[in-house]
């Protein structure tokens, strides 16, 4: 099969569908955006020498990766660009390997990113290559501007910047390349919009000082007045909706990224320990008749696998709260019904009218949600701790039995 001239029939209907579907509101996720992503997937992929198979494949899905957004469909833009490239490519008899091979790729950028193969990881990284480079200010005004249009509001410019500190802080370049490349500028850029976000907070603070202070002088009534003087009151600041929304979108998802990570690292370090003993039992502990010297560094190397292995598994290991909710509790909005631990023993029609109950209340809605995000952060606070505590012992275990064995093995034969 030609990949090259399958990539050239790709990139092609690729562009003509943008003009086609052309949307003014587009001023991010645009044809521009595509092709700027399908260089940086190239530059990446030919870095790595990846063979023609692995390359076209990764190319098309960077093609196709956000034709979603042009469909105006409720689904998400991954799914019905992953749709949109089935479609074309078995119009053009492609392999059905490749074809789901194509559709895998473009599933793995949506947020949080979990890519697992080196192909992911490119597109992933081609994706979000901006970040790290000197045109992220210039993208990231685009981005904004395109979803204050698309969502027919103002983004406020202090909970956009906080979201977007948000997104440079919880970020990483899963390939090796891009870390070396844009890792530097990355932090330059994140560094940039912390100094801008703290300036403008400074000036907020200092401007609710001043109207507050002109609000206590004119507020003054002076003796003898009439009774009816009122003093006006200054309008209440709309709340930038679709900022906080954007904030609590985004600090969730990087939690469960976050939280991905951390179960991969538990898994990583219980597969590593259980392969250790599985070798201990299997070639030392049988052969022990002949080297009774080896016995205590066995049995050192054993318990520090053991219990890595027993912080690694409390590291994943589920709490599940009681369940259950009072109406005392939804009165006084102090239960967050968006976490399956407070509800999941309540019937329904109870869930419903407290769910109900929230929507309509945007206090309570709010409060919700940063309980949410508050617990996330406290549930992984105790899974990087029991992590820590579980590579310390493995590294300083391991170390420890390695000299054990070498002190048996000269002084104890």
């Amino acid at each position: 099969m030609n990949y090259h001239e399958l990539l050239i029939k790709t990139e092609d209907y690729v562009n003509l569908f943008y003009r086609e579907h052309r949307d003014a509101n587009m001023f991010y996720h645009n044809q521009s955006h595509t092709m700027e992503v399908l260089g940086n997937t190239k530059k990446i992929a030919d870095h790595y020498q990846l063979d023609d198979r692995s390359f076209f494949i990764v190319c098309a899905a960077a093609c196709f990766h956000d034709l979603g957004h042009l469909t105006k469909t409720d689904e998400l833009h991954e799914l019905k660009s992953a749709e949109l490239a089935g479609i074309f490519f078995n119009n053009i008899g492609a392999a059905t390997e490749d074809i789901e091979a194509i559709q895998k790729i473009i599933l793995v950028t949506q947020m949080p990113q979990m890519p697992q193969t080196l192909s992911e990881k490119i597109i992933c990284d081609a994706d979000l290559f901006n970040l790290g480079t000197n045109s992220f200010r210039e993208k990231n005004k685009l981005l904004r501007k395109e979803m204050e249009a698309l969502g027919a509001v103002n983004i406020n410019g202090i909970a956009w910047r906080a979201s977007s500190i948000n997104m440079l802080e919880n970020h990483h370049y899963h390939t090796d390349y891009c870390q070396l490349l844009l890792d530097k500028t990355k932090a330059e850029n994140l560094a940039r919009i912390k100094d801008r976000q703290e300036e403008k907070l400074i000036k907020l603070k200092a401007t609710e000082g001043l109207q507050n202070t002109e609000a206590d002088n004119t507020g003054i009534v002076v003796a003898g007045t009439a009774d009816n003087s009122k003093v006006a009151k200054p309008k209440k600041k709309d709340r930038p909706v679709k900022g906080i929304e954007t904030m609590f979108r985004i600090s969730s998802s990087n939690n469960v990224r976050i939280s991905v990570m951390a179960d991969n690292k538990a898994h990583i370090m219980i597969s590593v320990n259980s392969i250790i003993i599985s070798v201990v039992l299997g070639l030392i502990l049988k052969n022990l008749d002949d080297n009774r010297n080896l016995l205590v560094p066995t049995v050192i190397l054993l318990a520090v696998n053991v219990t890595a292995i027993i912080y690694s598994v409390l590291a994943t290991r589920p709490r599940v709260t009681g369940g259950v909710f009072t109406q005392e509790q939804v009165d006084n909005k102090s239960v967050n019904l968006l976490f399956f631990g407070s509800f999941y023993r309540m019937n329904f029609k109870e869930y419903d009218e407290g769910i109900k109950k929230m929507m309509a209340d945007s206090e309570f809605l709010y409060g919700s949600l940063t309980k949410d995000i508050f617990w996330q952060g406290k549930v992984l606070g105790r899974k990087y701790r029991l992590l820590r505590i579980s590579y310390s012992i493995f590294m300083y275990g391991l170390i420890a039995a390695v000299l054990a064995y070498a002190v048996a093995a000269i002084f104890f034969k």
